[in-house]
């Protein structure tokens, strides 16, 4: 059996229940028992952060024990796989960031799962900027000077991710396509360990999600040069966007969702895509998530299903271009 990096188990208050049609209630009842949410990341990240709120709010309604279960690997197709091959009656669900949705199909020769053929969609979670964080003894106070600095010293910087094939790296390689500039990159097991080698000087700058960072800059143990959306963030406000920070046409996002296996019946996958939604949409849950930088966007099943559709298309010659492909 694979181990468990981190479980977290929240007790609820009210039981709640579903029936099918022509069967006792008490007998078809959902949830029936502890509800597991597959996190295909290191605990921390911000997927991460996400699923362990809906597990407390949905463990809140109903009754039941909801754990999340840590599976990370693969830029999460390793927890995506194992959702893809679990009983699909409602008792297991996936969240995850939109890169093992829309970029792993792209840059796996072999995945273990078919985003459209092994999941049903239930809603997208949240979204966040990235943000270009450098260690604070690197020479640079701006964009500009950051990539001034780059093209000076070819392949002189290190810029981190949280995996291959991660959100984080696709920018990175985004960022040197429009820049001209060369750097290595260099990947980690998540968020956690390439946020503590940049503090700690290892690597030189990080492209990473605003949760996995936000306290380090405003510790000032990170310098945050510019977030990678056109505009600037509410939850930075001090810190340019990319438009603004000198680089137009660079505008980019990560977003976090929850998906079900395919075959769930479609009475379970209403009943939990109306929970999860109303967990999000809690005035706790969104004052705590926006804290950490998250913007809930809880819009359903039908809105993840177009965005995962659409998402690719900004990826694709990006990908090309660098030649990644992973085996």
């Amino acid at each position: 059996m694979r181990a468990i990096s981190r479980r977290h188990v929240v007790h609820g208050l009210a039981l709640g229940g579903l029936a099918a049609a022509g069967r006792p209630a008490k007998a078809q009842a959902f949830p029936a028992r502890a509800v597991t949410i597959v996190s295909p990341y290191q605990a921390g990240g911000t997927s991460d952060i996400i699923a362990r709120m809906i597990a407390q709010k949905l463990g809140e309604t109903w009754g039941q024990p909801v754990i999340v279960e840590n599976r990370p690997g693969a830029n999460g197709g390793v927890g995506a796989t194992a959702v893809a091959r679990a009983p699909a009656d409602g008792h297991t669900l996936l969240a995850t960031a939109s890169s093992a949705l829309t970029l792993n199909p792209l840059l796996y020769r072999s995945l273990g799962y078919d985003v459209a053929r092994d999941f049903a969609p239930v809603t997208r979670t949240g979204s966040v900027p990235n943000v270009v964080v450098v260690n604070p003894a690197v020479p640079a106070t701006t964009l500009a000077e950051l990539i001034a600095l780059a093209k000076a010293k070819p392949d002189g910087l290190t810029y981190g991710s949280q995996g291959n094939g991660s959100n984080g790296h696709l920018n990175g390689e985004l960022f040197k396509q429009m820049t001209g500039t060369s750097m290595v990159h260099v990947p980690y097991r998540g968020s956690a360990p390439a946020v503590s080698d940049l503090i700690g000087g290892q690597i030189q700058l990080l492209f990473d999600n605003l949760p996995s960072v936000i306290e380090q800059i405003r510790a000032g143990r990170l310098r945050a040069l510019a977030v990678t959306t056109a505009g600037r963030s509410p939850f930075l406000p001090d810190v340019p966007g990319m438009a603004e920070a000198g680089l137009p046409g660079f505008d980019t996002s990560a977003w976090f969702a929850v998906l079900l296996p395919k075959e769930t019946p479609v009475a379970i996958r209403t009943a939990i895509e109306t929970a999860v939604v109303a967990a999000l949409t809690d005035a706790e849950a969104r004052q705590k998530l926006g804290n950490v930088g998250v913007t809930v966007t809880a819009d359903g099943a039908t809105a993840l299903a177009r965005q995962i559709e659409t998402e690719a298309t900004l990826w694709r010659d990006v990908i090309a271009k660098a030649r990644i492909s992973i085996e």
